[in-house]
């Protein structure tokens, strides 16, 4: 992926990790391989990347964290999204379908 499509990717990192959320709990590593095989591959997102991003949507209290068990028996933080967060997730897909039909009419042009 270019540095072009990394920095857009940026900017929509907590958009993708609530939309992952909204389908239920899921542990740092299980958000990254849910977007990057929603993407076909396209998009994969990086520990250095992934985590302070969970951790600001924490403590903006957008997501809560708490201890389990991941499938392969490792103890891993789960987070899910809660009722803010599922808010806050709705207004973002709102805004970023606006921006995305801006941006599909301008290329059509």
């Amino acid at each position: 992926m270019g540095r072009e499509s990394t920095e857009l990717f940026q900017g929509t990192l907590n958009l993708l990790i609530l939309k992952v959320l909204s389908r239920g709990a899921e542990h740092g590593w299980g958000i990254s391989q849910a977007i990057q095989a929603a993407s076909r591959d396209v998009l994969q997102v990086n520990q250095g990347s992934l985590y302070p991003a969970l951790r600001r949507l924490e403590k903006a209290g957008l997501v809560q964290a708490e201890w389990g068990v991941s499938t392969n028996n490792r103890r891993a933080r789960f987070y899910n999204l809660t009722d803010v967060g599922r808010n806050h997730l709705g207004e973002e897909l709102s805004t970023w379908q606006r921006f995305a039909g801006a941006v599909n009419l301008v290329l059509a042009a």
